[in-house]
């Protein structure tokens, strides 16, 4: 006998999908002062943690964003979700970049 409950049976669950985490680079030195000052939904308290949160409300998601350009994106649904807040992200951040990055080809030693 099959014991099934409000979310499917043991041999086919349900599943949903409420949270993606995703890693980023934005291949630039960002100035992470400057763009908490000028950009609300930026919390950086540099005492307490090396990166700024950025709370971006629609699509609801949360950026956990370095100085070294490095992000990590949470709390969207949707992998659209997601390309929506980088690109609305990137967009701000892109004025308080510092310096460009290359990205480090496969292969190639980083400088």
């Amino acid at each position: 006998m099959k014991k099934e409950s409000q979310t499917g049976s043991l041999d086919n669950p349900k599943i949903k999908i409420q949270n993606i985490v995703v890693s980023a680079d934005l291949h630039a030195v960002i100035d992470l002062y400057t763009l908490s000052k000028e950009v609300k939904a930026v919390d950086y308290e540099p005492e307490q943690f090396p990166g700024a949160i950025f709370r971006v409300t629609e699509p609801k998601a949360v950026i956990i964003l370095f100085k070294n350009g490095k992000m990590i994106c949470t709390g969207a649904s949707t992998e659209a979700d997601i390309r929506r807040v980088l690109d609305y992200a990137a967009k701000i951040m892109s004025k308080y970049v510092i310096s460009l990055n290359p990205p480090v080809k496969e292969g190639q030693k980083a400088k």
